[in-house]
């Protein structure tokens, strides 16, 4: 099990977010920041961290980066697209540097992690003043005070495998709400840069785990989503000395009294066990939603991707859940065009997605990350012949999707209210995450029933009862 940080250094932290709202405080009008989140459900919820320690430092939050005196950017450096939007974003806010000199501007987060970035903000982007990894999250009002007084740019990449519990947070929303229970991954996919930036496995006491649960329980929360690279190996010792699992702690978390739906991602097929399953089936509270990610039907592909399963072990557990829960919404993850990959290797793939039957799909095409082995593979596949496939794979799945969702014509669904829509109609999400527009006189972030009278490009529409 690792070790928490020690309280000690939780403490002086917090010893340093009082200094800097001493600093201040000397503000006539006080100070605000902003915090843009790219990437993931886990760095939305360091995003809630941050902005609690924010608070805590004396900043009010700024509604748009104009208005802030503090721009954080936690970034995501999974796929280069998201890396380059960072970039793209970061670049043009120089101006608002230029024009307001006592702008401070920040980058954290999984890009900010990786030496070669950090390299590049250190020589190409000047007005960058603080850069700090996915270790150093913990250390935020320290770093600004550093920031602050030393009047120099602040760069921190830590190497820590200790967790930060007691960090303050601010959660975004009244009814939604993530709860990381685990962080970093084992697994080295080929492909996949996040246990180089987010270190290696590590699970939070059950303890802290399921007493948090219960807070949000408390406080009405309405939706709570347990987070992990790889949610599902999630094992940790606890207070007795005995191993808890993800089913364990699944079913220990559905256990508590409420009205809730609980989810779970990310999970990794091959730890996606009956256990786990039969928790899922029985639950009270669980949501009948599975992500769980393929990324490839081709056996040769998976083994170059170090995902160690095959495609048929891969769709018998995804046979397995949805006979234990045949009201089951399966959803996965596709990586188009990895190096090597040939056009008959990818025909595995639509077999599988035909076989599976998604209900929905995140397709990507190949994405080279620097430091991992799949960067190092010959790709001679053009990229335009790679686009071909995906909207061969697209098409697939838009097929699939709208057959399913046809077959919800008239049926009466469970819908948590998430938004009052567009033109006069509520919007919410189902139990399998799927979207609902729908009238009524609904309540921002309560549970109503709809009954869908319409489906449009996999869009539910319908009237609430």
């Amino acid at each position: 099990m690792i070790a928490e940080l020690p309280k000690e250094e939780i403490l002086r932290q917090r010893e340093f977010a009082a200094m800097v709202r001493e600093l201040l405080a000397v503000r006539t009008q006080g100070a605000s920041a902003f915090v843009q989140t790219f990437g993931c459900q886990g760095n939305e919820a360091d995003s809630e961290r941050l902005r609690g320690m924010l608070e805590l430092c004396g900043f009010a939050r700024a509604e748009t980066m104009e208005t802030a005196d503090l721009i954080l950017f936690n970034t995501c450096a999974v796929r280069e697209h998201a890396q380059d939007r960072v970039f793209g974003n970061v670049g043009a806010v120089k101006s608002l540097k230029e024009r307001n000199r006592k702008i401070h501007i920040g980058v954290c987060g999984c890009m900010a992690q990786q030496k070669h970035v950090a390299e590049k903000f250190r020589q190409n982007y000047p007005f960058v003043d603080l850069v700090f990894g996915t270790h150093a999250l913990h250390r935020l009002p320290e770093l600004l005070y550093q920031l602050y007084t030393a009047q120099k740019r602040v760069f921190a990449l830590d190497e820590t495998a200790a967790i930060a519990e007691d960090i303050p947070l601010r959660r975004s929303s009244d009814f939604r709400a993530w709860l990381p229970i685990m962080y970093g991954c084992n697994n080295f996919c080929s492909y996949c840069v996040v246990p180089l930036v987010r270190g290696s496995e590590r699970s939070r006491s059950p303890a802290r785990v399921l007493a948090e649960a219960k807070e949000l329980v408390a406080a009405g929360y309405k939706e709570i989503t347990l987070l992990g690279q790889n949610v599902n190996s999630y094992r940790a010792a606890d207070a007795a000395g005995e191993t808890v699992d993800f089913p364990k702690l699944l079913r220990a978390i559905d256990d508590i009294e409420g009205d809730f739906w609980l989810r779970f991602m990310t999970s990794h097929p091959k730890d996606c066990s009956e256990d786990l399953l039969q928790v899922m089936a029985r639950g009270k509270h669980i949501a009948m939603h599975l992500h769980l990610p393929a990324q490839s039907g081709d056996d040769g592909i998976l083994k170059r991707m170090n995902r160690v399963y095959t495609s048929g072990e891969y769709l018998r557990v995804a046979n397995r859940a949805k006979e234990l829960m045949p009201a089951l919404s399966v959803t996965s993850d596709i990586i188009v065009g990895f190096p090597g990959e040939s056009y008959d290797n990818f025909k595995n793939t639509l077999r599988l997605a035909e076989q599976v039957r998604y209900t929905s799909l995140f397709t990507f095409i190949y994405s080279p990350r620097e430091g991992t082995r799949a960067a190092a593979l010959p790709d001679p596949v053009p990229h335009a012949e790679k686009v071909k496939w995906l909207q061969e794979l697209t098409a697939l799945q838009e097929r699939v999707s709208a057959e399913q969702c046809d077959a919800m014509r008239n049926r009466t669904l469970r819908v948590l209210c998430e938004d009052d829509g567009k033109k006069m109609r509520w919007s919410g999400r189902t139990q399998g995450n799927q979207i609902v527009e729908f009238d009524g006189a609904a309540q921002i972030g309560h549970f109503c029933v709809v009954k869908i009278t319409n489906v449009i490009k996999s869009r539910f529409y319908g009237e609430m009862i």
